[in-house]
């Protein structure tokens, strides 16, 4: 390495870094709150176009702000200056990594204890169900994940809870949900596994889960952007001082590039978890226990994530280590799951949706100074 370089790597881990990390978790941190579970939606509603989107300077300066962090991060992480930050980071996380998979059967475990004391769901706040038997069903999940000869029968049982849930809810809401649960799922059988060759990617499991869930989640912030305005009525600190239309679009990009972020290169990854971790921390004070017990599997994975001293990179690593890979990538990952988000809505309730008034469900009270009116929130300012 030349001084030049080691000049090059010293400003850029010092600066465009902490910087581009920074604008991430700004934009991202309200983002984070799950909106179903806090507000009004009809699932079934026809989504604003693409086009919407593809028009808004927002989204694209969203775009701009993270490719500039994700190629310094990659531009950083080929010198020795980035297998030194990994180095460190590996030092801060060794009495984790030691005991990684302990930690997160735990955060499995507890995450169903807590669901089953908390009652009347299925597996996220806004599934509800009079049923008691799932409760009990969770419980009986949290206790047979402690032994690796039940795991995969724990595994099942959180596959079959979403299955469930189809009884009460339309596929498409569900899919919201499905990424994690088949990548915790996935864990549990690979973790229990005798062979090595198959529980070697067993964080690659949960990593994918996560990631996938995010970006799909994220959609909703371009698809369904009036879902977030009674949020912004009943807590406008949330958008920093920016004007809704200006927040929600940027954050929707923080969010679905974080969550593509996780499927990168060692470096990537790592700071998108650690990134992602601070802002779900943040987001449990604004929105307390419900969204602490619901993103509790997401930020034990985003935990593993950043304590992860693996350096192979398994799916496509030419594309991921070229620094053109990370613009091509990202494009292919917008355009795969866009395609999908609208394309399967359309498929489920037809170009035009559905509005009508029996379908919407509402998650929690209202604050009474700040009713969830549609049309109150819409007469917003922007």
């Amino acid at each position: 390495m030349t001084y030049r370089d080691a000049i090059f790597s010293h400003r850029l881990s010092t600066g465009v870094l902490p910087l581009g990390a920074a604008s991430a978790m700004l934009l991202a941190w309200p983002a984070q709150a799950h909106v179903k579970w806090f507000a009004p939606y009809i699932v079934g509603a026809a989504p604003q176009p693409v086009s919407a989107t593809l028009s808004n300077t927002w989204f694209w300066l969203g775009i701009v702000l993270v490719l500039l962090f994700f190629l310094a991060t990659r531009a950083v992480e080929e010198t020795s200056g980035g297998e030194a930050i990994l180095r460190g980071m590996d030092r801060l996380s060794d009495p984790l990594w030691s005991r990684l998979d302990d930690f997160v059967r735990v955060v499995i475990g507890a995450f169903f204890v807590a669901i089953f004391a908390v009652g009347g769901v299925y597996l996220t706040p806004d599934l509800k169900t009079p049923s008691e038997m799932v409760s009990w069903a969770q419980l009986l999940i949290a206790m047979l994940i402690f032994s690796r000869r039940t795991q995969p029968l724990a595994a099942a049982g959180i596959i079959g809870l979403w299955l469930l849930a189809l009884r009460d809810y339309d596929i498409f809401h569900l899919l919201d949900y499905l990424a994690l649960g088949v990548g915790v799922a996935a864990y549990l059988v690979l973790e229990a596994s005798s062979k090595p060759e198959w529980r070697k990617h067993r964080f690659q499991a949960l990593r994918w889960g996560v990631a996938i869930a995010l970006m799909w989640s994220s959609l909703e912030k371009f698809a369904y952007p009036d879902w977030f305005y009674p949020l912004v009525l009943e807590k406008p600190f949330l958008t920093f001082g920016l004007p809704r239309d200006v927040f929600i679009p940027m954050a929707g990009v923080a969010e679905f590039t974080m969550g593509f972020g996780l499927l990168w290169t060692p470096l990537v990854r790592r700071l998108s978890a650690i990134s992602l971790f601070v802002i779900f921390n943040a987001a449990v004070y604004p929105f307390g226990r419900v969204d602490l017990i619901g993103h509790a599997l997401i930020m034990a994975v985003i935990v593993a994530i950043a304590a992860d001293h693996t350096r192979e990179v398994f799916f496509l690593p030419k594309l991921k280590k070229a620094l053109i890979g990370v613009p091509v990538g990202l494009t292919v990952a917008l355009t795969l799951f866009v395609a999908s988000y609208w394309g399967l809505h359309a498929g489920f309730y037809g170009s035009q949706g559905t509005t009508a008034a029996d379908v919407e469900r509402i998650t929690h009270t209202p604050d009474v100074e700040h009713p969830h009116d549609a049309q109150d929130s819409a007469s917003q300012p922007e």
